[in-house]
């Protein structure tokens, strides 16, 4: 049994610093910082995110996986660019990059195209990451990446095309079946992120119109989404969009994301009928990013694990 913190009063210091950077970031751009409840009524049904349930007396909530439902319900009631720092929690994410809670930076900003995101958050990283020198940001769309690395389009490609272009066995094949976003997802993490440079971020945007999750669809070509990652090397940084503001097609995405949790034998999540109703009333064309902060910090303190960040693990107790 060991009592003591997994990091040192320096580590405290450092992440003190790189919050400070991002806050003078933001201070910049004239961008209001907000503060939004951890606790919710409802969480995000996304087959990919599993939320903590939590109990506040004879009513069941969720610990938020983030704060993005809330702070567009903000921007639905007349906020302008808005950002917070929180903390976030989502179930079942354990691992040397993974915290079941973690710290997140989550901005909007209202207007921005898909190109003025994508540059703005390159930028943020570039001043976080004060240890790591970086050359120039790579801007890579989605599908070029995937016809370049393994020689299929990702639009059109069948999950079988995509398990013989990753080299899957047998057993992971019988372990997917035919759930193609579950393959490009395994595609873009075992070979197309691994081919990125590590000196540099990489932007891989314009994901298929399947993957949009609340990302509005691209004018010039709706089998894509103005959806973009982050990376470093192959180490994912931040998740953008340009916002989907149609409450009835978010309606439509959440029903079927609900459609697949339960084909997946996963947990309902109550329908957020809050956020339909402020996208219902009015919400302005806006462009929102979420950044891991733990994981930036173990980067630009050159750790192997992002437990080493943190004072306590969260989750585990003095025993494990």
């Amino acid at each position: 049994m060991t009592w003591r913190p997994n990091s040192t009063p320096e580590m405290a210091r450092a992440r003190a610093a790189m919050r400070e950077r991002a806050h003078r970031f933001f201070r910049a751009r004239d961008v209001l910082e907000v503060t939004t409840p951890a606790l919710a009524a409802t969480s995000t049904p996304d087959v990919n995110i599993e939320s903590i349930r939590a109990v506040a007396g004879e009513r069941e909530g969720f610990l938020h996986t983030s704060p993005e439902h809330f702070m567009k319900r903000l921007l639905a009631a007349g906020y302008p660019d808005i950002y917070q720092v929180c903390r976030v929690f989502r179930d079942g994410e354990a691992g040397r990059h993974h915290l079941p809670e973690f710290t997140m930076l989550e901005w909007y900003r209202i207007g921005l195209s898909l190109d003025e995101i994508m540059t703005e958050s390159a930028d943020l990283v570039s001043d976080l990451l004060v240890n790591t020198p970086l050359a120039p940001t790579e801007y890579r769309e989605y599908r070029e990446a995937f016809e370049t690395v393994l020689g299929i389009d990702p639009l059109t490609a069948e999950p079988g095309d995509i398990a013989r272009a990753v080299g899957a066995d047998e057993a992971l094949e019988n372990a997917l079946g035919n759930d193609r976003d579950t393959w490009l997802d395994l595609a873009v993490a075992e070979k197309v992120a691994h081919g990125f440079p590590g000196d540099r971020l990489t932007a891989l945007y314009h994901y298929p119109a399947s993957q949009a999750a609340l990302a509005r669809l691209s004018g010039a070509d709706p089998r894509v989404a103005e959806r973009f990652e982050l990376y470093l090397g192959p180490m994912e940084l931040a998740n953008g969009f340009v916002e989907l503001t149609d409450s009835g097609e978010q309606a439509e995405r959440f029903r079927r994301d609900l459609d697949k949790r339960a084909a997946l034998g996963r947990p309902p999540v109550p329908l957020d009928h809050q956020l339909l109703a402020a996208l219902a009333s009015g919400m302005p064309a806006c462009a929102g990013v979420a950044l891991g902060l733990d994981r930036l910090l173990m980067i630009d303190q050159g750790l192997d694990d992002v437990k080493k960040t943190v004072t306590f693990t969260p989750g585990v107790t003095d025993d494990d």
